[in-house]
């Protein structure tokens, strides 16, 4: 089963949720950083890296002794990556999508691609846990390819959980499609019902059934509990506001390493959403 941890806004504890959830499944389990933006599980999990690999993306490289400046490419790349006017063409790098296509429609076969590397991923073991993250480089706008590669690794033999990067924007898409179930971490905040009924928003669009977890309990009001109830949002887990929680995390210790009642826990949440999915 593949369950991707998300949430409208950053802070809320994906990470926490995530890393916490993984280490108290029995069994190889993947755990799949996709906020490759800022990855933070590895800080945790402190895994042994097996695999360091490069991504590169192909752009293309424009000939100018071939080129005869017809703005076929230009008018065909819907990024506007390529501008050309007059006995000129400039070519915009960091809006490049890299899908091939201006090279198809030079008549003049003036467009040649180039593979540019624009971050990496790593893959690693952490007891029974394989984590998977990657790390764009600085600089580059587009995680895409980067998240898109980490997903790559998903073993559907196994149990796999993904840490998504905060927000609702494509990073966010990206990194959640195709799961198997959403859960949403949020807290009891305006704040974090606000960024909530974004994320859920994006979810209905995308057709991916989600529940929520409930972080920092016991603070702010009760309104995140009364949208969820009239949402019909199950809400599968509360972390209470704790201090010995914010400690633990403050050391880069999962919480659940030194609390184990909690990996009861986060078993029981497991179990709960496999119900989810089934019915």
């Amino acid at each position: 089963m593949l369950i991707s941890v998300a949430s409208g806004k950053g802070g809320t504890g994906k990470t926490t949720v995530a890393v916490n959830m993984a280490l108290s499944l029995e069994g190889c389990v993947q755990l799949l950083d996709c906020d490759v933006e800022e990855p933070n599980a590895y800080i945790f999990l402190e895994p042994e890296i097996s695999e360091v690999r490069p991504i590169r993306v192909p752009i293309p490289k424009i000939d100018e002794g071939l080129c005869d400046y017809c703005g076929k490419c230009a008018k065909f790349c819907e990024f506007h990556a390529i501008a050309v006017a007059g006995k000129g063409a400039i070519f915009f790098p960091e809006i490049c999508h890299g899908c091939g296509g201006c090279s198809l429609v030079c008549p003049k076969k003036a467009i040649v691609e180039h593979a540019k590397i624009v971050g990496e991923v790593r893959v690693g073991k952490a007891g029974h846990v394989e984590l998977v993250y990657g790390t764009l480089e600085v600089g580059e706008p587009m995680p895409g390819p980067v998240i898109r590669e980490v997903k790559r690794e998903i073993d559907r033999k196994k149990e796999a959980i993904i840490d998504a990067p905060p927000g609702t924007s494509c990073p966010v898409v990206e990194s959640v499609y195709g799961s198997d179930y959403c859960l949403l971490v949020t807290e009891p905040t305006p704040f974090g019902l606000h960024d909530l009924k974004l994320m859920v928003q994006t979810l209905k669009e995308l057709g991916i059934r989600h529940g929520a977890i409930v972080n920092r309990a016991g603070i702010g009001d009760r309104k995140v509990y009364e949208y969820c109830k009239n949402e019909r949002i199950p809400i599968l887990l509360e972390i209470p506001f704790d201090r010995r929680i914010a400690e633990l995390y403050s050391k880069g210790v999962p919480f659940v390493r030194e609390m184990r009642d909690w990996k009861e826990n986060f078993r029981s949440l497991f179990s709960n959403v496999e119900e989810e999915v089934e019915k």
